[in-house]
């Protein structure tokens, strides 16, 4: 496949981009480069090879979730900034 200045605009308009027309020619050379390089993986053997699915072998390894040592309502409040009540306040953040 090779880009061209149709195949660049209907590029562009998918990727909702204005492309300046001094910007044409050297988007054209690299998206070429791009295929090019493209179309030498292609060339590549991949019989028997295994799609990859994940980067690591490695499992998560899970702790039970158990309740341990907890900080006192008060006591977590005590250094708070602005609060209400038994509760944090915190500035609005939706309007």
């Amino acid at each position: 496949m090779k880009v061209d200045h149709e195949t660049l605009h209907k590029i562009a308009h998918l990727a909702r981009l204005d492309v300046r027309p001094e910007e044409e020619q050297p988007l054209i050379e690299s998206l070429n480069e791009v295929l090019t390089w493209m179309e030498q993986l292609n060339e590549i053997d991949t019989t028997g090879v295994e799609p990859l699915t994940h980067i690591s072998t490695e499992l998560n390894v899970l702790r039970e979730d158990v309740v341990g040592h907890q900080l006192p309502r008060d006591q977590a409040l005590e250094n708070a900034p602005d609060k209400t009540d038994s509760y944090f306040q915190v500035p609005k953040v939706i309007e």
